[in-house]
């Protein structure tokens, strides 16, 4: 099975080819897991797989597992990687239409290696929750991106670079479970550093665990932050672990109307993953193989 590996700012994806439909949707979950294991495999964040698109509207469909085999609704960092996939695959030319879960989503090529997308747009907006986690209260703004939406949590902590990871990892799983988000939510702590620029941490559902970067967190995040004033909107800067994200959020009668996400992309492999790197562990032990 050929696959490429990627990463958008320290966010990794494998990516497969089933423009044939060879692979059967029901094996994906199995194979995301398999391939995605950093100690048994090639190891990822999440697997995309390109499917042809399903109306004229697009260029290819895309579908997002997470690591831990859940499908997601859409990926930003995985969708400006593949978007630069697509381009440089034939797939798209410089402006690139994605079929996903949570909806249509346009790229565009900046360079060879920045893409920039059209994030989708909030659907759920709530601003300024406080909630009981941990055995403290926070505050935290919950917006969903796309229809069905993906849910962000975005929640400031102060002295975030200095934090306790054990600590706050321990706080994000207590609110990526909240009751208050009955699909569960990615949690997205956040600092702001300076005008227009902000530290974010993301705490990702499916991966349950911290990302070196989060493209539709950051959108979230800076996304709540313009409709309470507290930045711009205006290409604002989002450090994280694995490298800068910036966003533009554009605000017209008091909702976004546009949430745009640009940062890098990387080529890091391509290759063939063999029999015994993709198929679940309960393939080896007689199941028919996927």
């Amino acid at each position: 099975m050929h696959f490429t590996k990627m990463n958008g700012a320290g966010n990794d994806f494998i990516i497969l080819e089933n423009l044939d439909r060879a692979l059967a949707h029901q094996a994906l979950p199995d194979i995301a897991r398999a391939l995605c294991d950093r100690r048994m495999s090639i190891g990822a964040d999440g697997l995309m797989v390109l499917e042809p698109a399903g109306s004229g509207a697009a260029d290819f469909r895309m579908l997002f597992y997470n690591s831990d085999g859940s499908m997601g609704e859409m990926c930003g960092n995985g969708a400006r990687c593949v978007c630069r996939y697509g381009f440089e695959h034939g797939l798209s030319g410089e402006v690139q239409r994605i079929q996903t879960t949570a909806g249509l989503v346009t790229g565009r090529r900046v360079d060879k290696s920045n893409y920039r997308i059209a994030l989708n747009l909030p659907g759920v907006v709530r601003l300024q929750q406080t909630l009981p986690a941990d055995g403290g209260q926070f505050t935290c703004d919950y917006l969903e991106l796309g229809n069905p939406g993906i849910p962000h949590a975005a929640v400031t902590y102060p002295n975030l670079a200095a934090a306790d990871e054990n600590r706050l990892r321990g706080l994000g799983r207590s609110l990526r479970f909240h009751a208050a988000f009955p699909r569960g939510a990615n949690v997205d702590f956040y600092e702001l550093t300076g005008p227009d620029t902000l530290l974010v941490k993301p705490y990702e559902r499916g991966v349950e665990d911290f990302t070196y970067a989060c493209g539709t967190g950051a959108g979230a995040t800076v996304a709540a932050l313009t409709l309470r004033g507290i930045v711009t909107g205006r290409n604002v800067r989002v450090v994280m672990r694995g490298g800068e994200l910036f966003v533009d959020a554009e605000v017209e009668d008091g909702a976004i109307k546009a949430l745009y996400l640009t940062g890098p992309t990387r080529l890091v492999a391509a290759g063939e993953a063999l029999e015994e790197a993709f198929l679940p562990e309960s393939s080896k032990n007689g199941r028919k193989k996927t």
